[in-house]
């Protein structure tokens, strides 16, 4: 199969054929937000507002692009794995972001952005404070964007302490995607996670604090499910303090309407400047997000595809090409011209139709390989939804799991690239290794021999076969292919 243009040629899609290879190139760059739904699976109501959605619907993160304006830079509590800095461009983790905006300026990257950048559907404000603490600023931001563009999503993420008394104006905007972050609903293990608040011209501490904003959050949400709004739960999963209890979080947050669920790891770094990274708290291992996600299989329905965005970034998920979009890189005046993005959408319907053949035919052939246990299958992506990345190029894989039943997205798994400047780094492969713990195998569009060795060593297999396969058709024809001489299963590394 001829290999396929990247997106970065692609700054300024113009014509059909232009956007097709948008399409084929862009998207599934994280494993990222959202729920793995269909338009079968709900209502025709929900499906509408989520369908073009990257962070709602894990479908539509294929095509879509989100970007998020920092307008908002005050904040009403102390978390303490934030400590939100305004100059870190290389950093990816919320609360970063690398120049603050008046609603003015956002107004105008918007629109520059929409312009360059088709695959646009959602603009989102998440700081670097609290979007709704700082609402006359987004408030301004988004009535002035949706002005110029109609059509866009709006969409804003809240601590919630003050969300209650805005509840009624974001519903008047047309804001249906809210995302509440709510970590616990135990005011003791709240108290260990935010030191303080700030609600009624006074600052709270400890479990009295931890309490008013669990109750404030909860309201929020209640007032929020009663309009109609989608609500997404982000929360940390920090070990050792709430991870355990959240599985207590999702049964609540499920029964009070949430949408989705998404469990975030703990970023945890010194550098990082944060209470908990120069404690030495540490983050959760990928294997034990997944065990909590499968624990919560039942609940609301989870997000495992969210990348912890920036409170700048632009772009699909997983890509961040805000640095392109600076103020002093755009135009004094910018005139909104909805072309590009019109004539996108309506390639996006072919492309979903072929995606969604393929998928079907995947499980199909899946059903036919009998006894054979799951396995965990990392791919490498530059987007589409396809297996279209050199091993040595990618700062991430896609982690699948795959069997009988069919392939699940499970989440991404973030790496240094391993070859830099033509030539791979021993240190950098033994740190890829570790971070594609209990995975099976790693399906890429090109690997030499020596990384292929190493995998081979840890018990991983590597494969270019399916190159620039879809990803679910890829991962099945690579099961289909291990179990078809023994059902029983060949002696690779267990998924566990």
């Amino acid at each position: 199969m001829a290999q396929l243009i990247s997106l970065d040629s692609l700054k300024a899609p113009t014509s059909a054929r232009d956007m097709r290879a948008a399409i084929s190139t862009t998207g599934c760059t994280s494993g990222a937000c959202g729920s793995s739904e269909g338009p079968d699976d709900m209502p025709a109501e929900i499906w509408e507002k989520v369908k073009d959605h990257p962070c709602y619907s894990e479908e539509a993160h294929h095509y879509f692009a989100r970007m998020h304006v920092a307008v908002a830079p005050a904040c009403n509590i102390q978390c303490h794995y934030c400590n939100r800095k305004y100059d870190c461009a290389n950093e990816s983790r919320p609360g970063v972001v690398s120049e603050r905006l008046t609603p003015d300026e956002a107004v105008r990257k918007v629109i520059a952005v929409a312009n360059e950048v088709p695959q646009l559907s959602v603009l989102g404000i998440a700081g670097p404070g609290d979007a709704v603490y700082d609402w006359a600023k987004t408030k301004a931001t988004f009535e002035a964007v949706a002005k110029e563009i109609p059509d866009i999503k709006l969409c804003l993420s809240t601590n919630g302490l003050a969300l209650p008394e805005h509840v009624d104006e974001i519903a008047e905007m047309a804001v249906d995607h809210v995302t509440i972050t709510i970590n616990t609903v135990d005011p003791e293990i709240g108290a260990q996670i935010y030191p303080w608040i700030f609600h009624q011209h006074r600052r709270w501490t400890g479990v009295e604090a931890a309490t008013i904003l669990l109750e404030r959050q909860m309201r929020g949400l209640e007032m929020l499910v009663a309009r109609g709004i989608l609500v997404k739960v982000n929360s940390v999963m920090i070990p050792g303090i709430n991870d355990e209890h959240l599985v207590e979080v999702n049964r609540v947050v499920k029964e009070k309407g949430a949408f989705l669920h998404n469990i975030m790891p703990l970023i945890s770094d010194a550098s990082h400047g944060t209470h908990f990274g120069l404690t030495g708290q540490r983050g959760p291992r990928p294997m034990e997000v997944k065990a909590l996600q499968d624990r919560l299989g039942g609940g609301t329905k989870l997000m495992r595809h969210c990348r912890q965005c920036r409170a700048d970034a632009v772009g699909i998920l997983g890509e961040d090409r805000g640095q392109e979009f600076t103020l002093d890189q755009l135009p004094e005046t910018v005139t909104y011209d909805p072309a590009a993005r019109e004539e996108y959408r309506a390639l996006v319907a072919h492309e979903r139709g072929e995606h969604g053949a393929s998928r079907e035919a995947a499980e199909a052939e899946l059903r036919s390989v009998e006894k054979a246990p799951a396995r965990l299958v990392a791919v490498a992506s530059r987007g589409g939804g396809r297996i279209n990345q050199h091993f040595g190029h990618a700062t991430e894989f896609l982690v699948f799991e795959v069997s009988s039943a069919g392939v699940t997205f499970v989440g991404p798994r973030k790496v240094e690239q391993y070859c830099q400047g033509g030539f791979g780094e021993a240190d950098t492969l033994a740190a890829v290794i570790d971070a594609l713990e209990g995975v099976s195998a790693v399906l890429v569009a090109k690997i030499g021999e020596g990384p292929t060795k190493k995998l081979a060593a840890a018990g991983i297999s590597a494969s270019d076969a399916q190159a620039y396969e879809w990803i679910e058709a890829g991962i099945a024809a690579w099961y289909a292919a291990e179990f078809a001489a023994d059902q029983g299963g060949p002696a690779i590394a267990n998924a566990g």
